[in-house]
């Protein structure tokens, strides 16, 4: 079973696959702390805070809403039960 962690972290991998982006790009274009997005992708942080993929969204020029509108998403089991 994926938790919401895991299916963000894919996320943010698919869009630096699919741009050839780097931590350290994706970090420059987001205006954020590399360590902050490495601590993340590295599972060191489980939290990434909302304002957090905010920037990083903005950094790939897409929206919350494009970044979320996947099965993957939809389909999560909740988490607090």
């Amino acid at each position: 079973m994926m938790t919401t962690d895991q299916a963000v972290r894919e996320r943010i991998q698919h869009f630096c696959q699919s741009r050839n982006y780097t931590i350290n790009k994706l970090a420059t274009i987001s205006e954020l702390a590399t360590a902050t997005i490495r601590d993340f992708m590295n599972g060191k942080n489980s939290n990434i805070g909302i304002l957090t993929l905010k920037k990083i969204c903005d950094g790939l020029e897409i929206s919350l809403y494009d970044f979320f509108n996947t099965d993957e998403f939809r389909n999560l089991e909740q988490e607090i039960k």
